[in-house]
Formats: structure tokens, sequence, C-alpha cells
């Protein structure tokens, strides 16, 4: 099936998705690597500038222009997630995420994480980094550029139809990984 969601996405229409399934999303989705989970993993839930729960979490180190005053996404291919297999079950239990984008699928924890908390991971093609920054309507926000540099900040994107996403590990234990 093929579904088109503007985020945030409810519960119920996560539960309808399946391993196989093609997702597009539209709204806001966030980039996190390895150090960004770290630093987010030992904040405060309040002391964060923006709400995860309310986008999609972008397994994504993006190449970035700045213009002016304004970021544009030159390219924003995933980034593999199995190293983020370590501490991805406390962020999604900590923040709420329901949509993981990422490639190359992740690990036991993060599944069973999946189905407690009613989430998914999705892949997106890697090496289509241009493809992903043509859905990138704007870039309304950068947080720890000075600590973290532009591959690990946490940048906000604005996006339309960002996909095709195929829904990896779905809600139900099952994934692509595991066949």
């Amino acid at each position: 099936m093929e579904y088109h969601f503007t985020l945030p996405v409810d519960a119920d229409k996560i539960r309808k998705l399946n391993a196989g399934d093609v997702i597009y999303v539209s709204g806001k989705i966030f980039t996190a690597r390895d150090e960004a989970h770290h630093m987010m993993l030992e904040k405060d839930k309040q002391s964060l500038p923006f709400d995860p729960s309310e986008m999609a979490l972008f397994h994504c180190g993006p190449l970035m222009k700045q213009t002016n005053d304004k970021w544009q996404v030159v390219s924003a291919g995933p980034t593999t997630s199995s190293r983020m297999e370590l501490f991805e079950d406390k962020f999604i239990e900590k923040y709420g995420v329901n949509i993981i984008i990422g490639k190359g699928g992740m690990g036991d924890n993060t599944s069973k994480a999946l189905q407690k908390h009613n989430a998914v991971y999705t892949s997106f093609t890697g090496g289509a980094g241009a493809l992903a920054a043509d859905a990138v309507e704007d870039v309304p926000d950068v947080f720890w550029l000075d600590k973290l540099g532009m591959p690990e900040a946490v940048w906000i994107f604005k996006v339309k139809e960002f996909g095709p996403l195929v829904v990896s590990m779905d809600s139900y234990g099952k994934s692509l990984y595991k066949r």
C-alpha cells in the first residue's frame, strides 16, 4: 500500500502500516545522527527548543549551503542507521518519535521499541541525497551547529511529499531485513 501523511501522524495511522508499505510525508522532520542523539538524551525533554514527537526523525548528515541568512539543502541522503541502535530505543521512549527515516535497518532493541511505542522505521534510498533535497521546501531552524558541526547538528526541514519511504520495520515486529 502507499500512504501520504502530513506530520504529525497519529497512532491509528501508524498501526495501519505494514512492512513493505510505501509512505510519503509532508511537514517537519529533523535530522539527528550519533552526537545529536547523545546530546538530546542527556537533555530534559522540556528543555529542547523543538518537539521531536511532532516530527519524523531522519538519520542524516546533510550538506548545507548558507546564502545570506537562509539555509539551503544541497544533499540530504540517509546515514547508516545501525550506528544509532545502541540508544534508539531510549530515544523513541523519551521523545515519542513514531517515524524514523534511515538506511540499512536497525536491530532487535529498536524493533521492540517500535512495537512498544507504536512506531515505524522507514528506509530512504542511499545515494539519493539530491532527491531528498528536492523535497525540502524550507529549513526553518538548526540547533547546536556551533557545538556539533554541519553533519551532526539537528536540522529542521519542512518537506513536501518526502519519499518514497519503505516501511522496513513496522509496529508489529515485522522487518524486511529479517526476511
